[in-house]
Order: structure tokens, then sequence, then C-alpha cells
């Protein structure tokens, strides 16, 4: 009889946490389908290029999103100012270096939401980022559409790189560097897509 009671209840316990995670809403995030952008500045001029996400998921209850995690792949850097093959070759290979981001070491950069704010189609997000080993906490804000199956979640997300001891040319970090300065701020402006 004890056998069947415990039976009993894990068929129930089972059936609890199946209806939760439905309840929850998995979505997956559909990395061909979203985008992220990148944007930095310095003294004489700017770069800016792409980064491809390589996973990631949302959290959805009743169609607000409650939390996620997103994973950008570093050796997928790209530039798009520069038309000189080799010249761009030099940026690109530069940034996965170790003056900036050592994407040999550290090939993915994570973002874990710890909390979400709605109000009416925006969010203000805030979570856990990690580029080059160095977790910090960040807040941003973004809006979201649902379409079908899937949700869009549109923003812009402005990181300070000395946080993440991203060095190069940082004023944070050296005194002197007149017009070779590049500022700390650098953005990434996001299209994330997640379905069902």
């Amino acid at each position: 009889m004890k056998t069947r009671g415990i039976e009993k209840w894990a068929v129930l316990s089972l059936a609890l946490l199946v209806s939760s995670a439905v309840f929850a809403g998995n979505y997956v995030v559909d990395a061909s389908n979203s985008t992220v952008g990148w944007h930095g500045k310095k003294v004489t001029g700017e770069h800016y290029g792409t980064i491809d996400i390589k996973e990631g998921s949302l959290e959805v209850v009743d169609g607000e999103i409650k939390g996620g995690t997103v994973s950008i792949d570093m050796q997928s850097i790209s530039n798009e100012d520069i038309t000189d093959a080799e010249m761009n070759g030099k940026l690109v290979g530069h940034l996965k270096s170790d003056d900036f981001f050592s994407v040999e070491t550290h090939p993915t950069a994570t973002l874990v939401l710890t909390d979400v704010k709605k109000s009416g189609p925006n969010y203000t997000f805030t979570g856990d980022l990690t580029i080059k080993g160095t977790t910090k906490p960040v807040s941003f804000q973004a809006s979201s559409t649902t379409e079908g199956d899937a949700v869009k979640v549109e923003g812009e997300l402005v990181i300070d790189r000395s946080d993440y001891d991203v060095r190069y040319g940082s004023k944070s970090f050296f005194d002197n560097l007149g017009d070779k300065m590049i500022y700390d701020d650098f953005t990434l402006n996001f299209v994330v897509v997640a379905k069902k």
C-alpha cells in the first residue's frame, strides 16, 4: 500500500511539474532571425558591425517575459564600416585578440536575466552579463511584441568595457592617450526572436 501511495505522489508531482513547465512557456531563441549590432566610438571616429547570438531562451508567462538567458558567439564579431578587406580583417582580428575580448579563451558572452519589470509594451530588464570571464550587473530597456507563436524583443544595451577588463585604448587604465583613446562605452542594438 505504501508503495502505491508513493507511486501516486510521484505521478502527481510529475504531472504538476509538467503542467508548470507548460504554463511557464519556454521560448527558444531563433538565432537565425535574431540580430545584434555593435557600435564603438573613439576620439578620431567610430566602428560598427554585427555579432551572432549562439543560443538562448525566454521564460514567458501569460504573454509576458519573466526571465531568460542569451549566449553570444564572440568568435562571430564582424565589421561593416571598413570596406578594405585587409584593414577590415586587421580590426576584427584585433577585437578578437587579448587586447579586447580574448575570444579564443572566452568564446561566448552570456546574459542571464535576474529581474524583469513591465510597463505597457516596454520592459526594464536587469541581469548578469558575463564577458571575458567577468560577470557584472546590467540594466536596460526593451520593447516586446507577439507575432503568432513568436516573441520579438527589441532594445539597446550600453556596456562599459572597462568593467570587463577590456583595456586597449581605455582612459580607465591608461593616461595620456590623446587622440588614440577609445571610449569605454559601446552599444549593442538587438532584435531577439524567440519561438515556442
